[in-house]
């Protein structure tokens, strides 16, 4: 791991010269969540400037990234991150939490995440993602195997949102997405089991077979509803009584 993210690091410096600003490691990788077998490596390189010359400088860098198993680096310039802290208020907020500087200047310390917005954000966020998931779901064509990679690859997002969703409604944030479900299942009502059963076949911890997949679907499915539902009336709820 620490291999690959120096390297990365040393290329990207070699690229941009002094251009760069600095290099952020976020999502799972920068956590206790971290899975060698699971878990990308998501960079953030923040850069002075950006133009189309900035941008070939760096593509063959995205480019070795990308073939390593890696999404591509996310790239901002310094002013584009502070003007955004209103657009990816979940977003910078989980990097700000958990982000691990790589290399260069602490430059999201300054930039304050307005919590207004981020509720809003979670909100929109957590209806979206659903209408996405009974999306995919109706594409899967009833097949088994589709509808296991949809329920993996999706349940990320919704822990991620779980934890979000926590803050919005005016708790401290959980320190991992397993601490995320359970307390917002205790809080809502919901049963956490069909999340933790997908996260355990994510993590390697329970083989696919040993998972019911269509109960699993329908707890899955029913608590994340619930939890948009009531994410909606407690913040709009919230709303009302702070301009009260």
């Amino acid at each position: 791991m620490e291999k690959q993210l120096q390297e990365v690091v040393e290329r990207l410096r070699q690229a941009a010269g002094s251009n760069l600003r600095s290099v952020v490691l976020y999502g799972s990788a920068a956590s206790s969540e971290y899975h060698p077998k699971v878990s990308d490596f998501n960079v953030l390189a923040v850069l002075g400037a950006l133009d189309a010359g900035a941008l070939d400088r760096l593509a063959p860098v995205a480019r070795w990234w990308q073939k390593q198993g890696n999404p591509g680096p996310v790239v901002f310039t310094e002013e584009e991150l502070r003007r955004s802290a209103d657009m990816f208020a979940i977003e910078l907020l989980d990097i700000k939490t958990t982000g691990r500087v790589l290399w260069g200047e602490e430059v999201l310390r300054a930039i304050d995440v307005p919590m207004r917005l981020h509720r809003i954000e979670v909100e929109r966020e957590l209806a979206q993602a659903l209408v996405r998931l009974r999306q995919h779901y109706l594409a899967a064509g009833q097949s088994r195997r589709a509808e296991r990679r949809l329920l993996l690859a999706s349940v990320s997002t919704f822990t991620v949102l779980f934890r979000h969703a926590l803050l919005a409604l005016g708790e401290p944030m959980a320190r991992d997405r397993r601490q995320a479900i359970d307390r917002l299942a205790t809080r809502i009502g919901f049963d956490p089991t069909p999340f933790h059963a997908l996260l355990d076949v994510r993590e390697r911890r329970r083989k696919p077979g040993e998972i019911d997949w269509s109960s699993t679907f329908t707890g899955y499915l029913a608590g994340i509803e619930l939890v948009a539902k009531e994410v909606d009336r407690q913040l709009a709820g919230s709303a009302i009584g702070a301009g009260a």
